[in-house]
């Protein structure tokens, strides 16, 4: 894989802590945005931060950014406490902000190159405008960029400084397909460069695709952590379903099944088998069918997504 970085070699990924949140408090009046946060992010892994809108997780992002300042808890980003410390802290993270953070009227390479200036060994810039498709808008206004454009200028701006650290605010909102997958290749490399990653998203198959581990965020507090993998099996057994004539003898299917199998007619000729949904499980189905005359019209595995999960831990309702 080609480096994010060219000409450096790959930073092998430790282990320790890059980022550590202990009983985080922030509160807005009488509003708390968060409530007791904790949160741990490896050194050299990508870590995504999911929440429904208002959940605390920019507010939780912008504090580790040195950008707001805890009302309780302890927030270490490498080491530093990102307000006494940020004089030392900002020169080894990038920041990507959802929105804002650059000259209305600045051209858009000048605003990049002003800001690779303020870096002992930034990427080079040409390369970088390049890899991000910004060639064609380098002399235009920022405020006159599309979305997308605006998007792109923001994350080459977050890694200019070859940081040890990046946060990225929603990295591909707005994007179009094709400068949404070159930004997941970009932070792929990052990570592949010993560069930790703390991303936010709404984008549940970003998550899946991108993160080494995933931390869902409701009501100002970390409620689930895990790689992505853990998260959709945690509680969340598999499911097969298929779909034959209506009124099967569901009694008979179950005395096929394992113990903790179950089996419904959800709507109907369309049914629903749960437990532990492996090749065994499989062929008893199919063999079962057979048996008594059943040709599924369809038969499929379904097992949990990232979506599943972020919906049954938060819920289903609109946030305002």
């Amino acid at each position: 894989m080609r480096s994010a970085f060219p000409g450096d070699d790959p930073r092998p990924p430790g282990r320790e802590l890059a980022v550590e949140i202990h009983g985080l408090v922030k509160r807005y009046g009488p509003k708390t945005a968060v409530d007791g946060l904790d949160l741990s992010v490896a050194t050299g892994t990508l870590t995504a931060v999911l929440g429904p809108n208002g959940a605390g997780k920019t507010t939780t992002i912008e504090t580790c950014e040195g950008y707001r300042r805890p009302d309780a808890g302890t927030v270490r980003v490498l080491g530093l406490d990102p307000v006494a410390d940020s004089a030392a802290l900002r020169p080894r993270i990038g920041v990507m902000l959802q929105s804002g953070g650059v000259y209305p009227g600045a051209r858009a390479e000048e605003m990049l190159r002003h800001t690779a200036s303020l870096h002992a060994h930034p990427v080079d810039v040409d390369a970088l405008i390049d890899r991000l498709g910004l060639g064609s808008c380098g002399r235009t206004a920022y405020r006159r960029l599309s979305g997308g454009q605006q998007q792109r200028l923001a994350l080459a701006m977050a890694v200019v400084g070859r940081p040890e650290l990046v946060f990225l605010d929603e990295p591909t909102a707005g994007l179009d397909p094709q400068a949404r997958r070159a930004t997941w290749d970009l932070v792929r490399e990052l990570r592949a460069d010993g560069v930790t990653v703390v991303l936010t998203t709404h984008h549940m198959d970003e998550a899946e695709q991108l993160a080494d581990d995933v931390a869902i965020v409701d009501g100002g507090k970390v409620i689930a952590q895990g790689s992505p993998e853990e998260l959709c099996r945690g509680g969340a057994e598999n499911t097969l379903r298929f779909s034959g004539r209506p009124g099967l003898d569901l009694d008979s299917l179950l005395k096929a099944l394992p113990a903790d199998s179950a089996a419904a007619e959800l709507t109907s000729g369309t049914y629903r088998v749960t437990g532990k949904v492996d090749p065994q499980l499989l062929a008893t189905v199919t063999v079962w069918c057979a048996q008594n005359g059943v040709m599924p019209d369809r038969i499929a595995v379904e097992r949990h997504t990232l979506e599943d999960v972020f919906l049954e831990l938060t819920g289903k309702e609109l946030r305002a």
